[in-house]
């Protein structure tokens, strides 16, 4: 029972084992890149910068509440001189007077610790209509930098299927050149047997074997490659070195139509679009400086002067030998409460608001004239990856022809070899011409993919299915 419990849990691991050291798909690879790419992992910071942006402007028009409080000693002096004083008789009781200036001439001093503390509220009730704006500003503008992503994202999937793709022609060269050393340890046991018989010599030999060392230094080059594109993919994906040496991909042409001969699918036009619109309700919201901005405010304060004393320097009259020393009750001012609404009004900011104005409606212009070189660049790009596709597609029928024609004649130069009517140049160049009509074919299929990719790119319509 021990032993069956053992195997059961075997073959429970077995499954996700196998899957781990299983070579990756495609897609694999392209959601591996999408995440791991430092370019994209930027934008999307960066995005979100616009978001924060789009909420603080959303949260304008939140309450703002603030409490403050203080304590400290309070210490002030006022100098004290009376002017000329006179005053006029009331007869008969009051003779009238005559007060010299500077009669009353004194230092009051006023001390004690103060305390405060204070609540007060504020909220935003008309912006002039610039925070709408700009929230559609804003919006625009991120919509714009989610379309950027877009294409970040192409060419992450471009850069991941042409080194793909380059596993695959590596690949595909390694097997024509199996099948080539096969055919020369063929043909070189021929070739000792014609020794043997004299019907060719040792030299004829010899080149044999120097085109089997050929072969073996193209085998090495050939590990060199794959080990570099291994690193490539590990670098994009990081996914384990293991696993991506286990690829094993096919070369297959892609069969893309072009049904749609528009550029305006472009994310670089549609991100422009969404610019030019932001940079439109950017300039709505600068022509708004000049609106009065309205905003409610409330608070509550608390006073306290306590340990006061309130002297003179001198006596307080003449002539009465007393200073004033006085230590009044502690003073409490408790609610003090102000609630009301105001307004700011910017008559005249030293045209500060038209400036704004006059930078946003170039930032416009800026990317109107943005917007036409890159319709005219994608329009040469379309054409150039059009005309690209369609001499790709018939480069592979011109090479598929080669190959059969090279492979007749090799086919035709072995029987003549064996026969002692050919020597072993013949022999090798033959076997040369195959093998180089082989690997141009593959190349042949390999830029025909690349064409189509870029064809697909060309109208925004990069299906990775096809891939």
């Amino acid at each position: 029972m021990k032993t069956f419990n053992s195997f059961s849990k075997l073959l429970f691991f077995f499954p996700a084992f196998a899957f781990a050291q299983s070579a990756p798909t495609l897609q694999e690879l392209i959601d591996s890149a999408l995440i791991n790419d430092g370019t994209l992992t930027q934008q999307t910071l960066e995005n979100k910068y616009t978001q924060l942006d789009n909420q603080k402007l959303k949260d304008i028009f939140l309450p703002k509440v603030e409490v403050s409080g203080k304590a400290g000693y309070l210490f002030t002096s006022a100098h004290l001189k009376s002017p000329e004083i006179n005053l006029p008789p009331v007869p008969p009781i009051f003779p009238g007077a005559n007060i010299p200036e500077g009669r009353l001439n004194n230092n009051l001093h006023i001390s004690g610790i103060s305390t405060m503390a204070k609540a007060e509220a504020s909220v935003l009730l008309y912006s002039g209509g610039k925070v709408k704006y700009l929230k559609e500003a804003n919006r625009e503008k991120s919509i714009s930098e989610n379309l950027l992503m877009q294409k970040s994202r192409d060419e992450i999937i471009s850069d991941v299927s042409k080194a793909y793709d380059q596993m695959a022609l590596v690949q595909e060269s390694k097997n024509v050149l199996d099948e080539g050393k096969k055919r020369l340890d063929i043909n070189r046991k021929t070739a000792d047997k014609a020794l043997g018989y004299g019907l060719i010599t040792p030299y004829d030999r010899k080149k044999i074997e120097l085109a089997q060392a050929n072969l073996n230094s193209k085998l090495v080059e050939y590990e060199g490659k794959k080990e570099l594109l291994i690193t490539q993919l590990y670098l994009l994906t990081e996914i384990d070195r293991e696993r991506i040496a286990q690829i094993q991909p096919k070369l297959e042409t892609i069969s893309y139509e072009v049904l749609d001969q528009n550029i305006e699918n472009r994310v670089e036009l549609q991100a422009l679009d969404h610019g030019i619109k932001a940079t439109d309700y950017k300039i709505k919201a600068e022509e708004r400086w000049w609106v009065p901005k309205v905003q409610a405010q409330t608070s509550v304060s608390y006073f306290e002067l306590f340990n006061n004393n309130i002297s003179t320097s001198k006596e307080l009259l003449p002539n009465s030998g007393k200073k004033l020393d006085l230590h009044p009750a502690n003073l409490n001012i408790l609610p003090l409460v102000q609630a009301g609404v105001g307004f700011k009004w910017d008559i005249f900011d030293g045209n500060e608001g038209k400036h704004l104005v006059e930078r946003a409606k170039i930032e416009k212009e800026i990317l109107q004239n943005k917007r036409r070189d890159a319709s005219k660049q994608l329009n040469l790009n379309l054409a150039n990856n059009r005309t690209n596709y369609t001499i790709a597609n018939s480069l592979i029928q011109l090479k598929e022809k080669s190959r059969e024609i090279a492979k007749q004649g090799l086919e035709q130069v072995e029987k003549e070899f064996r026969y002692g009517t050919k020597t072993s140049s013949a022999l090798i160049d033959a076997e040369n011409d195959l093998e180089n009509a082989e690997l141009e074919l593959q190349t042949a299929i390999f830029n025909q993919r690349r064409s189509a990719i870029e064809l697909m790119k060309s109208t925004q319509n990069l299906q990775i299915e096809k891939l």
